[in-house]
């Protein structure tokens, strides 16, 4: 009787063996769970980012308030006509000398 239950006690054991540590075991569906997760919120910021260099370029195609606005912004062009101050502020550093 001890050797029939020490026969189906191993027998349960290689049984469980594929469950638990196998290729497909609850370990690797565990790990591949904890990946598919990371990946949706990588994909969910890129989406975000898409999203908006999406409306930015459908802004710079349709208005030209955008373009005007990077152009005086970025590359510090004015518009004919128009005149440019330019205001120097004075450093602490340089005020008490």
């Amino acid at each position: 009787m001890k050797i029939l239950t020490l026969i189906l006690v191993g027998l349960i054991v290689l049984l469980q063996y594929p469950l638990w540590l196998g290729k497909g075991g609850w370990l690797r569906v565990r790990e591949v769970d904890q990946q598919i997760t990371t990946q949706h919120e990588t994909n969910r910021k890129l989406q975000a980012r898409n999203a908006a260099l999406d409306a930015e370029v459908r802004d710079l195609k349709q208005g030209h308030e955008a373009i005007e606005e990077r152009a005086r912004s970025e590359l510090g062009m004015i518009k004919q006509d128009e005149i440019f101050f330019h205001v120097l502020e004075e450093n602490d550093k340089n005020t008490s000398r």
